[in-house]
């Protein structure tokens, strides 16, 4: 958007629009105005830098409603102010719940139209970076899935922190995608040509740990037939990621700290220097700040890696990111196994929601793998669900108390009283209740099944 704020003004009253120009134009504004409705909506269609629209509401041909509906389709973040008469205030308020920023009523106060507009430029221009924001974060963190505020927030942190040169601390429970955070930091930074090298130092034994990561010279070693090169040396350049690393042994933190110090180490039984220039991006799961006051990490270390930290939020305070990511994981593993489309039945989705999640994304991720493989039907039921997941440990979004006993129903509970109902209405036809339930035979014997009701039915 350009310095002088660009307005498109639609008033089919002649004087009332030489007015409302005169007033804007004066204030310091670029002014294009129209008598009706549809050429000055074609303008806007052909001019991207138009930032507000001013629009009589009563007008022959399309109305001020109308202006507002196709301005919300051609340009959304434009704003739009609403000019009305007295009679038809109402309709103005109508107008801002459908999306309209403000009113002013006739005759219109040119101070007042002067304040409200620069109000309004302002607030749209603020909501125009936010979302200009907004998007360009799910652009770069598109691996990274999550509309809830907490990972909005962590968005906006990592955008700061990839293009810096500092150090990185990841924190966060397991299964919180710490790996994923690391390779976008990496993927967005000026080293994205480099190398992104991850390393487990829980899954590596100590005993090699230091070759692994600085490599070996011939001979070195019993086994050592070779040169090795260290995961620091092919990292030169880029990013070297070391998950889990509350695990490293105190001899090789203090090697570490050296070689984030000098940027320079030994092949394990070498004598010549190597230097190196990689950026380091740590990550745990455990409390380093107690390690330290137990002696068990470093004090020096901790400070030279932790310069930055991002904390990952469990998946428990994503509020409403484990629809989105269980239907990313259904398509997913969907295309993998070559199944037809699969959805989730409106019960099962209420129990994903209200799970605790302590293995976190990664639980949520080999749930919905072992349900793409394991269920036969294109539908995804309660019944199909592991137990722990069925068996609610408080109650899920539309548990009912049963009016006699007072008692929570699981969803589980529900859906089995649903079918025995039915049940009973057809006289035990399974091929009447399906039709009753609005669900398929197959899916109604297979419930039958699980819930143990084969009693109750006839073979129909």
């Amino acid at each position: 958007m350009s310095d002088q704020p660009y307005i498109l003004v639609i008033e089919d009253d002649v004087a009332n629009r030489r007015g409302l120009v005169r007033a804007l134009t004066r204030a310091g504004h670029k002014v294009e105005a129209f008598s009706r409705a549809d050429p000055a909506l074609d303008y806007l269609r052909e001019h991207r830098d138009i930032v507000l629209v001013i629009t009589d509401l009563m007008m022959p041909g399309t109305d001020g409603f109308g202006v507002l509906a196709a301005v919300k389709e051609i340009r959304p973040r434009t704003g739009l102010l609403m000019i009305t008469g007295h009679a038809t205030v109402k309709s103005a308020v109508d107008a801002m719940k459908q999306g309209a920023d403000d009113y002013l009523t006739k005759p219109v106060n040119l101070d007042e139209l002067r304040t409200r507009v620069s109000n309004l430029i302002q607030k749209v221009r603020d909501r125009d970076r936010r979302e200009e924001l907004e998007d360009r974060l799910y652009g770069k963190f598109v691996k990274l899935i999550g509309n809830s505020k907490a990972m909005q927030d962590l968005f906006r942190r990592m955008e700061l922190v990839a293009g810096a040169r500092s150090n990185v601390l990841i924190v966060g429970a397991s299964g919180t995608g710490k790996e994923l955070v690391a390779n976008a930091l990496h993927e967005h930074s000026p080293r994205h040509a480099g190398r992104f090298l991850p390393i487990n130092c829980a899954a590596i034994p100590s005993e090699i740990l230091e070759s692994e990561l600085f490599g070996h010279e011939r001979g070195a070693f019993t086994g050592a037939t070779a040169r090795k090169i260290g995961k620091f040396e092919l990292a030169d350049g880029g990013t070297l990621f070391l998950d889990e690393i509350g695990e490293l042994p105190l001899e090789m933190q203090v090697k570490l700290l050296r070689v984030l110090e000098q940027r320079e180490f030994m092949r394990v039984g070498g004598t010549e220097t190597v230097r190196v220039d990689i950026r380091l991006v740590a990550a745990t799961n455990q409390n380093l700040e107690a390690m330290v006051e137990e002696r068990r990490f470093r004090n020096d270390l901790y400070y030279r890696i932790k310069v930055v930290t991002l904390a990952i939020p469990p998946l428990c305070e994503r509020e409403g990111d484990v629809r989105q990511l269980a239907h990313h994981f259904l398509d997913l593993f969907v295309k993998e196994n070559n199944r037809e489309s699969m959805s989730f039945a409106p019960e099962v989705m209420a129990a994903l929601i209200s799970a605790p999640w302590a293995g976190n994304v990664r639980e949520l991720r080999n749930l919905v793998e072992s349900l793409v493989v394991m269920v036969p039907d294109d539908e995804i039921h309660l019944a199909d669900l592991p137990e722990e997941y069925r068996s609610a440990r408080s109650p899920a979004p539309g548990a009912k108390k049963d009016p006699e006993d007072g008692q929570t129903l699981t969803m589980e509970e529900i859906e089995r009283r649903a079918i025995l109902n039915a049940l009973e209405k057809t006289g035990g036809n399974r091929t009447q209740a399906a039709e009753l339930l609005g669900i398929g035979l197959r899916t109604l014997q297979r419930k039958i099944k699980d819930y143990r009701m084969a009693g109750k039915a006839e073979g129909h």
